[in-house]
């Protein structure tokens, strides 16, 4: 149930691919500890003098030995889903958003079963 529940809040908002990739790496980056989640941005110059963030092409999210990867793209995302250890990719997967967002509520939910700081994390993240 708690996956499911993880899943429905993670496709909340998935239509406006700008706006979903917007909420969901700044949640997740509020919710999970320092460097679990990396979040490039592709900045016009005038976005840049104006000091505005631009929209994001990139998200990473390291849970244990997997990383969700998500590249957004003139409207185009991609999702990557691979099995690392010690900085070494051993597997790649290209997946869809949807499979990208069922893998992502199944790290997070295993990761908050196996440590009390993550179930926190995840309980702010749902919040």
């Amino acid at each position: 149930m708690e996956v499911e529940l993880l899943a429905a809040a993670l496709r909340r908002d998935s239509a406006d691919l700008d706006l979903y990739t917007r909420v969901l790496s700044a949640k997740l980056a509020q919710s999970l500890p320092p460097g679990t989640v990396r979040v490039v941005r592709r900045r016009s110059v005038a976005q840049r003098l104006a000091g505005r963030e631009g929209p994001v092409a990139e998200l990473d999210v390291v849970l244990g030995e997997q990383r969700l990867s998500l590249r957004v793209d003139r409207g185009q995302v991609a999702g990557e889903i691979c099995h690392e250890v010690r900085g070494i990719v051993l597997s790649r997967r290209p997946v869809g958003l949807d499979e990208w967002i069922d893998a992502l509520a199944r790290s997070l939910a295993r990761a908050a079963a196996s440590n009390a700081r993550a179930r926190e994390a995840v309980e702010r993240f749902l919040t």
